[in-house]
């Protein structure tokens, strides 16, 4: 009886340990592009991510202040992001 309540005990410890996924800069990336690609906003400007340690660089071009920091509050948002660098530049053409 005490074998099973041990084994009961660990595994309702362990169990939720092992189901979370390690979120990696590969995953935060394509969650990044995914987000800011379906955006009525940034959707469709020529946006680069580059996550290194949890922390995402913006770089690229986009047509109003309004866009640069939706992309960056977008980022944000990912699971897993410690940080945005946002090195976007407004160029109204």
């Amino acid at each position: 009886m005490r074998f099973a309540s041990l084994t009961l005990t660990f595994l309702l410890v362990i169990t939720p340990l092992l189901a979370q996924k390690q979120v990696t800069d590969d995953i935060i990336t394509d969650q990044v592009r995914i987000k800011l690609a379906g955006d009525s906003d940034v959707g469709g400007m020529p946006i680069d991510v580059v996550v290194r340690e949890g922390v995402v660089t913006l770089k690229g071009k986009v047509r109003t202040d309004k866009q640069r920091s939706k992309a960056e509050r977008i980022a944000k948002k990912v699971k897993g992001v410690t940080g945005v660098t946002n090195q976007l530049v407004v160029t109204p053409d």
